[in-house]
């Protein structure tokens, strides 16, 4: 492989000095801010990667003035580069794939945590900030080579347990309700207005199982975790973890203990595999608590949260459950076999907030639906 030129190789340095100092913050155990940190210095890396593909590629990523194309557009005595955003219009132009809606999703969450506190969001975005890194990793030796991999200096991060216990958790919750209430809308919408599938592309969030491994011999003993990828593609094989998944038996300590014993007739531990974001990783689903409102319930909340005397009736939100088929949405919607549909309140902001941006939103999806239904 040729020499890169030096403009690419400091770019390139530079994206990847960004990627290792973003992984080792959030794995950092007494980080407070690690999503946060991790998402800046993330940004720092893809901007300074697109930098040097654009260089490689013989592109100067800078602003040119309007005025006079030849000449460059300056900040503070600098070549104006192009931020982020401009990158990915520049390399993937009218294209819209799963990595670029990874990205995009990132830097309007950066431009709001610059410019706040962060709320403690790391389990609710986990599978987007690992998606990032891949995707990362990914471009850097497309482009390139194996030689630039960040795989052989990063290692999986220790837990120091399995989950936080269910006061930990309210505390938490209670202490970022502010803050958390325009982010967690945000991530909500984002997510909303994305496919099926690409919601469910590795590359906008990377989803794994992550398998106790016993070793049952010195030898098998090497490797003590291991990742198996989610692939829709492959049923047969996901039916297969799932109930693997369910059967999981700790080799010496029980999983759960404020809930109650929850070993199964085949001494296992059932474990239920849930999209709420904020649930403790092994837990009966209190569903009165994370999907609080009926129909009605939902009705008066959305009347809360948008301005007095906002027409709105059951029949929007009918409509707006089938046009975007909340249905499918475990984190927003919730049937039990014998009860009514609940609704989570992070559901209802999604409803004010869309409204909100977009007046036309109800009546948009009342003739989405008269299109599907009748």
């Amino acid at each position: 492989m040729a020499r890169l030129k030096n403009e690419v190789a400091i770019h390139l340095e530079k994206a990847r000095d960004s990627a290792f100092l973003a992984v080792e913050t959030y794995n950092r155990p007494r980080t407070s801010f690690r999503s946060g940190g991790y998402i800046v210095m993330m940004c720092i890396a893809w901007t300074a990667l697109f930098h040097a593909i654009f260089f490689n590629r013989n592109r100067k990523p800078f602003y040119r003035k309007k005025s006079n194309r030849r000449h460059y557009e300056r900040l503070d005595g600098d070549k104006k580069a192009w931020e982020l955003s401009q990158c990915l219009e520049e390399f993937w132009g009218t294209e819209h794939p799963s990595m670029r809606k990874n990205l995009e999703f990132f830097v309007k969450l950066r431009n709001k945590i610059e410019h706040r506190s962060m709320p403690s969001l790391d389990i609710a975005i986990f599978g987007e900030c690992q998606a990032l890194l891949f995707n990362f990793e990914d471009l850097i030796t497309r482009e390139f080579g194996n030689k630039h991999a960040l795989n052989e200096s990063l290692s999986l991060a220790l837990q120091f347990s399995c989950f936080r216990n269910e006061q930990q958790e309210l505390a938490i919750r209670k202490l970022h309700k502010g803050l958390a209430k325009d982010i967690r809308s945000y991530i909500d919408a984002f997510r909303t207005s994305l496919s099926p599938e690409q919601l469910q592309d590795m590359q906008f969030s990377y989803k794994v199982f992550l398998f106790p491994k016993p070793a049952n011999h010195q030898g098998s003993a090497d490797l003590a975790v291991e990742f198996i990828k989610y692939d829709a593609t492959n049923p047969d094989e996901m039916a297969r973890i799932n109930r693997a998944v369910a059967l999981i038996k700790p080799p010496t300590t029980t999983i759960a203990q404020a809930a109650g014993p929850l070993t199964t007739a085949a001494g296992g531990v059932p474990v239920r595999i849930v999209t709420d974001p904020s649930a403790i990783a092994v837990r009966a689903i209190d569903y009165d608590y994370s999907h609080p409102y009926r129909q009605k319930d939902l009705l008066n909340r959305i009347k809360e949260l948008l301005p007095e005397g906002t027409p709105v009736s059951t029949y929007d939100l009918t409509a707006v459950k089938y046009a975007f088929n909340i249905v499918e949405r475990g984190d927003n919607y919730h049937k039990s076999k014998f009860g009514s549909a609940q609704y989570s309140d992070s559901y209802a902001q999604w409803i004010a907030q869309s409204y909100t941006a977009n007046p036309e939103f109800f009546r948009k999806a009342r003739e989405r639906y008269r299109e599907d239904h009748h």
